[in-house]
């Protein structure tokens, strides 16, 4: 793939803040019953909001959500939703490893005002630091077409 093709290929700014809002939306639900379940664990009884495991637990519950869909398709249902793939870079399925580093970057490239993520758009290699890290890139298609979820359709 030459620089002009692979340049079409990465996702826009508003494309990427698109999959980022949509799957925060998502995290939000998934977050909301994964303390649904500890708040049942607990007796019912609410969860102090210094408990370290009970931040942990949401970290893991929280890295398995992207993990999982990584893994599994390459695609979040945000990712789905605007046309985005995560692949490796041979265009191959990335690994559980890849997804994990590719996390726990991602955190770390929130800390400095997201400079690790508007590095792509800013950097000489295009890439942000969770690409760079994980072995991992994003691609647009275009002539994509949203696949159904329903098996109905």
């Amino acid at each position: 793939m030459n620089k002009t093709q692979q340049k079409h290929c990465r996702p826009s700014v508003f494309r990427h803040l698109g999959v980022m809002t949509y799957d925060t939306l998502l995290l939000i639900s998934v977050l909301l019953v994964a303390t649904f379940v500890a708040v049942a664990g607990n007796g019912g009884e609410a969860i102090n909001n210094n408990n370290p495991f009970f931040m942990l637990y949401l970290l893991v519950v929280s890295g398995f959500f992207y993990g999982w869909f990584w893994t599994h398709g390459g695609q979040t249902l945000g990712m789905r939703a605007w046309k985005v793939h995560l692949v490796g870079q041979q265009h191959h399925d990335i690994t559980w490893k890849q997804a994990i580093i590719r996390f726990v970057v991602a955190i770390l490239a929130w800390t400095p005002v997201g400079m690790g993520y508007w590095w792509q758009w800013l950097g000489k290699d295009k890439q942000s630091w969770l690409d760079t890290f994980s072995g991992t890139r994003l691609h647009y298609d275009k002539q994509a077409k949203n696949k159904s979820l329903s098996p109905l359709s």
